[in-house]
């Protein structure tokens, strides 16, 4: 690994770190306020709904303005949202702050994954850096949430808040002096187009489907372990080992797939973590004590670890250069769409249903996409 590669991972981490442990505090917040498990679904939604419609505008800014600029608003961005909730920690502010730390990390992730995907020079490089890269959301989403869940059993969640404005300064720290590549530009003669175009290539829009399976399963656990938690007397430094643990496997087996990538298929990795998740979803529900719902996320952090460096190499490949970041975007938006929708869905889902039925449903989801993914072997070389 580069030394500029490993700055951008440590830069990655602490932002992330700040819309994680946000979206772990915020929703106990809320329970322990008295509100409803719909309410914590509306709340968790915010934090992808900014990144929705930020994040075509985002990626063509950062086609234009590379990765430092982007970067730096972001952190403004995150580091004022967690810090409306340290002084007003009620739950009209916890919306503006998931909106707002939700959607500078969103812009951020689409500078950093341009800027990786640009500077590889082959597919088993392009997949090796994107795994390294893909450590850090994996290593945020244990770092936020069980730092957040010390610190509130230790000193409440103002102090907590407080703590998680100021990982994204870090997050500056490392990324300030990155050297930025030189700029694209699009080739002679091609024809203005849309980032709506890219959805015209069958093999982009099977990419983008399957993803979003994939990236709903994230969603479910989320969602669904603060509640369970909750419901089962658990505390909150618990609930936030448990997805921390789920974190940490994803970090974990992301360690090691730069090491193997050479010998990777992309659409074999992600139909095997299809065909895993989907199994682990029909067992979570049944597991109640927190060493076995510990056991079974970090299952799930393995398995679902892998999807997003196959992902992000594939999409790479199948786009040209000058559109990488539009179709970072792109992606980054049809998953936060669906972060945006299920949360809400997960919450009145799980008064009818039932939490057990929320799992079970997504997971013979995902089952059911498996034959998309194994069509994903047809995807052209790279350009």
């Amino acid at each position: 690994m580069s030394p500029a590669l490993a700055r951008l991972i440590a830069g990655h981490v602490f932002l992330h770190a700040c819309m994680a442990g946000t979206r772990m505090a915020a929703p106990l917040l809320a329970l322990r306020e008295g509100h409803s498990e719909a309410a914590v679904g509306v709340l968790l939604a915010l934090f992808a709904l900014t990144q929705v419609f930020l994040a075509l505008p985002a990626g063509r800014y950062a086609d234009r303005h590379g990765l430092r600029r982007p970067v730096g608003f972001s952190v403004l961005a995150a580091t004022a949202g967690a810090g409306l909730a340290v002084a007003f920690p009620v739950f009209p502010v916890l919306c503006a702050s998931a909106l707002l730390t939700g959607g500078a990390t969103g812009a951020a992730s689409i500078a950093l994954q341009r800027h990786v995907g640009r500077a590889a020079e082959t597919p088993t490089q392009m997949k090796q850096v994107f795994s390294w890269l893909a450590i850090g959301p994996a290593v945020s989403n244990f770092l936020g949430p069980f730092t957040a869940g010390l610190v509130i059993d230790h000193g409440g969640y103002r102090l907590a808040f407080l703590v998680l404005a100021i990982l994204p300064l870090v997050c500056w720290f490392w990324v300030r002096d990155v050297t930025e590549l030189p700029p694209v530009v699009a080739p002679a003669g091609a024809r203005k187009s849309r980032a709506w175009d890219l959805l015209g290539e069958p093999m982009f829009r099977r990419l983008l489907l399957v993803n979003w399976f994939l990236a709903s399963c994230w969603d479910v656990h989320t969602f669904v372990v603060p509640v369970l938690g909750h419901e089962r007397g658990l505390s909150a430094s618990v609930i936030g080992t448990i997805l921390g643990a789920f974190a940490v496997a994803a970090a974990l087996i992301r360690v090691l797939l730069p090491i193997v990538a050479a010998r990777l298929r992309e659409w074999v990795v992600i139909a095997g973590a299809m065909g895993s998740t989907a199994l682990l979803f029909a067992v979570y529900p049944l597991l109640h004590a927190p060493l076995a719902m510990g056991i079974c996320s970090v299952l799930l952090g393995a398995s679902l670890g892998t999807v997003q460096p196959m992902i992000m190499s594939m999409l790479h490949q199948i786009t040209p250069e000058h559109r990488h970041g539009e179709a970072v975007a792109m992606r980054v938006m049809a998953i936060n769409a669906s972060s945006v929708t299920m949360p809400l869905l997960f919450g009145v889902a799980g008064s009818v249903i039932g939490i057990a039925g929320v799992f079970w449903t997504v997971g013979a989801v995902v089952a059911g996409g498996i034959r998309l993914a194994l069509r994903l072997k047809d995807a052209p070389p790279a350009h």
